[in-house]
């Protein structure tokens, strides 16, 4: 521990903290734009300057190290001469264009100008004017506000890992720019607007839209992926006018994809807000009661077996909890799952399904195999922190077949199933480094989980892990990327209808021996529609909804409180931050009131029963020992190719948005301009 002095008090703190970080932890707020905790140290805004005795002149404590014996002063008169002074020169050629800039309110700036600015310059000169640059479809740029404080540069080289934005000239001639002025091609690239202390980068989209004092704010979950990214919805009336991270070290740290941050303006698009009956192929407009009046006669003259049911990736657990209720209480059916494809799944451990190494756990391993995956697609935020345990650890890192760019250097092995054979039967040079490293991570992607040899590949691999001693209740080293957002809450609710690990229900439906289909938020599905009478119930006039014969108005995520369990089995709680347009309801009072038309009384009688309900059903399970017989299946050798969802049409809410058209858009044109990497 270190013993120091801040403003003539007696400090006590552990070793290896910067100054600034020292005063901070001491209670004593800095000024600082340049520093990040999250980035490294550049130490060139000057704000952050301190007294320290014996030093002929202030300090810059963001790049100062705290040490034995220390007298640090951030009062005097000298600090406070010399942070006026600091400001003066970062005022100088700033333009004063506050009432029109995005960023008022929220401006770092504007902040620390109101306690050292002063109301008059020294300096006569013109103010510089820099040219915009064009950074793509979702970053504005006005570049003459920039402080050139760096932290868009040193972010997008060491969080993102693509060295897309550098600097050019020197001094007040020095200019922040992408390579070739091209667009931003990182998942992550919008987070700069964010870490820009001033309002030179700022969201394109949401361009003079509202300013912050006006707008209602959310905390709550994303659904964009399953990572479960911890969010604040932003909203003006009924509409959401913008999405930023929330703070959760373990989870997504300070950063949100750009999915999760711009496809918030496809909940305004495509909303379904009434309901619709198809007659002669033409859809109309009905009431409630009426499409009530026509599913219950349908379901009265359908024999359970005939009717099937599938959950959406977007589906919140409430849902799919009373939809089981409602398929094997209420009409008496078992054919209801959670998915919409074939993927492989063992549900007998819960540890089969889940995340076990946790998010924050990678950057505590020492080796990294991905199997069947691509992380900066399918998890952007999980990926960076992979990122993260390169550049912190120098992880060894290595993928069963050519993943593309990951934003790492990685080593590639053959994508032949055969690989796997090898390693789990110790003939392959990685099967060493696994049992030889502290802590492995081994991901298997759903890629790897579709296969016709997927049950092989994953009882194999556990197999392999647990006779190695690299699966216990300190370190499991055993990881499974889930697609969607529902996906973990479907196996632990039990939601499936599994044929040795395979989807029954969704083939039969693509056998089209059922009557009836529920398609409850489930717009991903992929089946040739015959005679079955198809009830829709969800948020947007999808895939789902083009093929129904009944279309029921559902609410999407920001409009209904929630639960969701993101890829690591952690249960997240999501808050409403909107409402449903029109006569649209929540997905659970749907189901609810079918439920009392056909059996005269309804499931739940509260959302909160419901949640009671749901809880103690999970809390039951866990008491339930798992199945831990691991057995291998027939070996089948195949190529392990990555089958990549279209990364901005991902679901429902993406494929609304226009922001997601334009930035796929733009992808498009890089790829045919040859500028891609």
């Amino acid at each position: 521990m270190l013993k120091l002095k801040i403003n003539d008090k007696d400090i006590e703190l552990e070793e290896g903290l910067t100054v600034l970080q020292a005063c901070e932890q001491a209670g004593i707020e800095i000024p600082k734009f340049c520093y990040h905790e999250k980035l490294s140290i550049a130490g060139n805004c000057r704000m952050c300057l301190v007294e320290i005795e014996k030093s002929p002149k202030p300090i810059a404590s963001c790049a100062m190290p705290a040490a034995e014996g220390m007298n640090i002063k951030t009062n005097t008169s000298l600090v406070e001469k010399a942070r006026k002074g600091v400001m003066e020169f970062l005022l100088a050629n700033h333009p004063l264009d506050c009432p029109v800039c995005d960023q008022g309110g929220e401006c770092d700036l504007q902040d620390q100008s109101m306690f050292y600015g002063v109301d008059k310059s020294r300096f006569k000169e013109n103010k510089r004017l820099v040219p915009e640059k064009y950074m793509g479809p979702l970053i504005k740029t006005q570049m003459t506000r920039c402080i050139h404080c760096t932290r868009c540069i040193r972010f997008a080289t060491e969080v993102a890992g693509i060295t897309e934005l550098g600097a050019i000239g020197r001094g007040e001639d020095m200019q922040i720019t992408t390579y070739l002025e091209k667009s931003m091609e990182s998942e992550l690239s919008a987070n700069v607007i964010d870490l820009c202390p001033v309002g030179a980068l700022t969201s394109k989209p949401y361009v003079f839209e509202a300013r912050p004092w006006e707008l209602k704010k959310t905390e709550t979950i994303d659904v964009m992926d399953a990572v479960g990214s911890n969010i604040r919805v932003d909203t003006y009336g009924w509409e959401v006018k913008r999405i930023l991270p929330k703070i959760n070290e373990d989870i997504n740290e300070e950063w949100i994809s750009d999915k999760t941050r711009y496809a918030c303006d496809g909940l305004k698009n495509q909303r379904l807000d009434t309901p619709y009956f198809k007659e002669s192929n033409e859809l109309k407009k009905i009431s409630w009661k009426q499409a009530y009046e026509i599913i219950v006669k349908k379901i009265i003259n359908t024999s359970p077996e005939k009717i099937a049911g599938l959950t959406g990736d977007l589906t919140n657990m409430e849902t799919m909890y009373i939809a089981k209720e409602f398929f094997e209480k209420t009409i008496k059916s078992k054919n209801l799952d959670s998915r919409s494809d074939h993927a492989y799944v063992n549900i007998n451990d819960r540890s089969n399904y889940i995340f076990n190494s946790k998010i924050n756990g990678i950057e505590q391993s020492d080796l990294i195999i991905l199997v069947g995956t691509n992380p900066r697609y399918e998890a952007t935020i999980l990926n960076a922190r992979i990122r993260k345990a390169y550049l912190k650890n120098k992880t060894e890192i290595y993928s069963i077949g050519d993943s593309g760019n990951l934003t790492y250097p990685y080593k590639t092995i053959s994508n032949s199933s055969k690989n796997i054979k090898d390693i789990c039967e110790n003939n392959h040079e990685i099967s060493k480094k696994i049992i030889n490293a502290k802590k492995p991570i081994l991901i298997i992607g759903q890629s790897a989980l579709k296969l016709k040899s997927a049950q092989y590949i994953f009882e194999s691999i556990k197999k392999f892990l647990i006779s190695n001693n690299k699966v216990s209740d300190e370190w499991n080293s055993l990881n499974i990327i889930s697609d969607n957002a529902s996906t973990v809450g479907g196996y632990d609710l039990d939601v499936l209808s599994s044929n040795n690990g395979k989807n029954k229900t969704l083939e039969e439906i693509q056998k089209n021996n059922f009557k009836i289909i529920f398609l409850i938020g489930q717009d991903n599905i992929n089946f040739k529609k015959q005679d079955e009478f198809i009830i829709y119930i969800g948020s947007h006039g999808d895939k789902g909804a083009e093929i129904a014969d009944i279309i029921l108005p559902g609410a999407a995520y920001t409009e209904q409180e929630a639960h969701y369990t993101n890829l690591e089995g952690k249960i997240q709680k999501a808050f409403q931050a909107s409402y449903p347009p029109g006569d649209a309801k929540e997905d659970w009072k749907i189901l609810n009131d079918l439920s009392e038309l056909l059996k005269r009384k309804k499931i739940f009688n509260s959302k909160d029963e419901l949640i009671d309900s749901l809880m103690n059903y999970l809390n039951l399970k866990k008491n339930v020992k798992a199945n831990t017989n691991i057995y291998t299946p027939e070996f089948i050798e195949e190529k392990i190719n990555l089958d990549l969802n279209d990364y901005y049409y991902s679901n429902v809410i993406a494929r609304a948005s226009k922001t997601m058209s334009e930035c796929r858009n733009n992808k498009t044109e890089l790829k045919k301009t040859g500028t891609e990497n």
